[in-house]
């Protein structure tokens, strides 16, 4: 099982296009000029999409709709998972970058 699959695992919906479509990174698919990028950037809106979602269904509650807890725990969870994630992501990135300047030329 890939390391994409298990993140799309534990936190559903974080890498899935607009309409709906999941992302397919597999090793079956070419590598594309700024794909990385494309892929970082449909992460980053993804991550701001659950955190419009979880402040949505927060207010929704506040405001006296019927809404679950459970539901509003979930939601708040994703985001902060994906959060995590992301956060993660973006220590790797560096540690990565910070170790390609560091080498000799």
């Amino acid at each position: 099982m890939s390391a994409i699959n298990s993140v799309q695992r534990m936190v559903p919906g974080l890498i899935e296009r607009p309409g709906g479509r999941t992302v397919n990174l597999g090793p079956e698919e070419p590598i594309e000029s700024g794909k990385f990028t494309e892929m970082l950037g449909e992460l980053l809106n993804n991550v701001n999409e659950l955190h419009q979602d979880s402040a949505q269904i927060q207010q929704a509650f506040l405001s006296g709709e019927p809404v679950e807890l459970h539901q509003i725990m979930i939601k708040a969870e994703q985001a902060g998972i994906a959060t995590d994630l992301l956060l993660e992501i973006r220590n790797k990135l560096m540690n990565a970058y910070n170790e390609i300047m560091r080498m000799p030329i």
